[in-house]
């Protein structure tokens, strides 16, 4: 039963097989076929793709060879520009060099007619030499001067002519100066000094005590001395009993001192009590008593000045200035004429007025100093200004006045006039007569120490001299120059109040007789 179908399989299988076989059969020739065609295909492909590449490659080719016999004809073009531009710099070069070689030449020949013409320069030179010593031979032996002497003269006419000139110079500026400058100082200070109403008078600087009676000598001096030893122990005052009728001087360097004293033996004379402890007791009560005038008068002196707020312990420095004295001078009456000075010349100015009349004021403050501390009053006088916290324009007014240093404001210019007219005007100062003897000997022996000086003679109380020169020594225009330096050196090595006028005389004579 299950042959048929294994029959039938196996049938089917070997058909499937003959199937197979004959499909792989039909299959290759097919391929085969394919293979045939495409590769005749590709052939011809390769054909026709060798036959374009051949056709493109001489083509190629033809413009490779156009392009470079392009190349070629332009180069060959620029070579033969090149080749013309060489051959111009070449022709141009020749030609330069050419025209160096005839410069050259030029040169050469200029040069051979310069070293004959140096030569010929140089011989001309010698001769010259030649002629040129023999007139100064011949200049010398006719004028009767060597080289050296007749520059000496030239130099000498020249320092003439120069001296000339300068004496001529400056009397032209001095007269410029006079003609701007004198009519408005003249003017402001004509003004302030009508304007100051001062006493002229000048104080003692010696303090007497007049006695009832020369019985009272002997009780002043006491037993022993004590009484007058207690004195000047408590005071620091020498008392000077002499054969003066009834009359003590007292000494001492320091006024205030003397002051004291002096109150202190008043009352001791009106009380009749002189005694050591009475004496002590009494010296108390006359120090206050100055001590109190002292501040009363500062006072007095700083509502007089119109200058306000000023401190306490200047105040009191300014009473002190009453006792004490310059020249004959009473320091605080010159203070207060130099503030009312230095005010009224401000307002002529246009100037601060209030501060100028402080500075005139506290100019001299160190006066009250100077007899206690090391110093010049005008170095104590800045100290103690810059101490109470004064403005820098009167410190340096202070510091300023008697030239110092520079006076760096118009208030400190002002201050320095009016002081010098306060302590310069006639009756303001004294001096004793050996220091007056000497000032007017040293200013006549200055003057004469001058070449040219015949005599010299100080007159006016010494505020001016006369010099008398020779004419035959001293020019005209030298003159000038000499009082010029005369006053130099009065003002470097005189102390003096005011301004000493130094005036040379020169004067021709010419004598003859009639016989």
């Amino acid at each position: 039963m299950y042959l048929p179908w294994i029959i039938m399989g196996a049938v089917a299988l070997v058909l499937a097989v003959i199937g197979f076989f004959t499909g792989s059969a039909y299959r290759r020739k097919s391929a085969e076929a394919t293979i045939g065609s495409a590769e005749e295909e590709a052939k011809r492909i390769l054909n026709d793709a060798i036959k374009t590449a051949e056709s493109k490659k001489r083509e190629a080719l033809l413009e490779a060879k156009e392009e470079v016999h392009a190349m070629r004809q332009e180069t060959e073009k620029d070579l033969r520009e090149r080749r013309s531009e060489v051959q111009r710099q070449e022709h141009r070069l020749q030609q330069k060099e050419e025209s160096l070689d005839r410069k050259i030449e030029n040169f050469e020949a200029k040069e051979e007619k310069l070293a004959l013409r140096s030569k010929e320069i140089e011989a001309k030179i010698e001769e010259c030499d030649r002629l040129k010593q023999s007139q100064m031979d011949l200049l010398e032996k006719i004028s009767g001067f060597t080289k050296d002497q007749a520059k000496a003269h030239l130099l000498e006419l020249l320092d003439e002519q120069l001296t000339h000139q300068k004496a001529v110079k400056i009397l032209d500026y001095e007269q410029q100066i006079k003609d701007d400058c004198d009519r408005l100082a003249k003017n402001i200070v004509g003004h302030a000094i009508q304007r100051c109403a001062a006493d002229h008078s000048s104080e003692m600087t010696v303090s007497v005590v007049a006695l009832p009676s020369d019985e009272m000598k002997g009780r002043i001096i006491g037993r022993e001395g004590r009484n007058i030893r207690a004195l000047e122990t408590a005071t620091g005052v020498d008392l000077i009993i002499d054969d003066t009728p009834e009359a003590i001087t007292l000494s001492s360097f320091d006024p205030v001192r003397r002051e004291i004293a002096r109150v202190t033996l008043e009352k001791l004379i009106l009380d009749g009590r002189i005694h050591p402890a009475r004496i002590e007791e009494t010296v108390q009560k006359a120090t206050d008593e100055v001590e109190t005038t002292i501040k009363q008068t500062g006072e007095r002196a700083m509502i007089d000045a119109g200058v306000p707020n000023l401190h306490p312990e200047l105040i009191k420095l300014l009473g002190k200035l009453k006792y004490r004295t310059s020249y004959g001078q009473s320091v605080l009456n010159h203070s207060l004429e130099v503030c009312y000075l230095s005010g009224l010349m401000a307002a002529e100015m246009g100037a601060d007025v209030t501060l100028a009349k402080r500075a005139g004021l506290l100019h001299d403050i160190g006066k009250a100093l100077d007899h206690e501390q090391e110093g010049s009053h005008i170095q104590l006088g800045v100290e103690v200004a810059k101490k109470y916290r004064e403005n820098e324009t009167v410190v340096n007014a202070i510091h300023a006045h008697h030239g110092e240093v520079e006076a760096k404001t118009l208030i400190a210019c002002i201050v320095q006039a009016a002081d010098a007219i306060s302590a310069a005007r006639p009756g303001a100062r004294r001096e004793n007569i050996e220091s007056y003897i000497k000032r007017l000997e040293k200013l006549e022996e200055i003057a004469n120490s001058f070449n040219g000086v015949e005599g010299s003679f100080a007159i006016q109380a010494g505020r001016e001299i006369r010099i008398i020169v020779k004419p035959e020594v001293v020019t005209e225009d030298q003159m000038v120059l000499m009082s010029h330096q005369i006053a130099e050196r009065i003002e470097n090595e005189l102390e003096y109040p005011g301004q000493i006028k130094v005036n040379v005389i020169r004067e021709s004579r010419a004598v003859d007789y009639a016989k």
